[in-house]
């Protein structure tokens, strides 16, 4: 029988957290999508399970294969926790904007966000560096990320004030 070295798990590891890297990319997508097309939950987790995750693009450029339990457990989470998520998202908001005056891909962003924060899974200083590193994503020049970073660092101490 094959035993799994070190190196073996670490890349195995390296693996699954690049997966929940590209869900948490891909559930800001889907909202957005929601949002602006008006597709339900079930619709959306279907297409982007179908034809994102590990797709290849018209371009020829391997879209990352993402963790499908992640990616529905956050839509699933971000739908249903919305207002509660949209209320702490608001109280985040340093400059008292109100959530619906935001960029709309920030607003996907912050419930995402907000919903793995909300779960019990994932201790809350990964879920701010990982949604930063999806707003770089999104927004590669901009102030965004340093946005992103006060209001999620806010929004975490709110939900889990423990942790910090």
């Amino acid at each position: 029988a094959h035993r799994m070295t070190a190196q073996d798990r670490n890349a195995a590891r390296e693996a699954a957290r690049r997966r929940r890297s590209a869900a948490r990319l891909y559930v800001v997508q889907a909202l957005f999508q929601m949002e602006v097309s008006g597709q339900t939950t079930t619709a959306v987790e279907k297409e982007f399970e179908d034809h994102r995750f590990g797709a290849t693009t018209p371009e020829g450029d391997e879209m990352a294969e993402g963790d499908v339990d992640l990616f529905r457990a956050l839509v699933d989470g971000a739908v249903n926790e919305q207002a509660r998520i949209d209320q702490m998202t608001h109280r985040a908001l340093v400059a008292k904007w109100p959530i619906d005056r935001i960029d709309p891909t920030l607003r996907a962003l912050f419930r995402a966000a907000g919903a793995e924060l909300l779960s019990e899974t994932t201790p809350p200083k990964v879920v701010i560096v990982e949604f930063v590193e999806v707003a770089h994503a999104f927004f590669p020049e901009g102030r965004e990320p340093r946005f992103v970073n006060a209001v999620l660092d806010h929004m975490a101490r709110e939900a889990k004030p423990e942790a910090f």
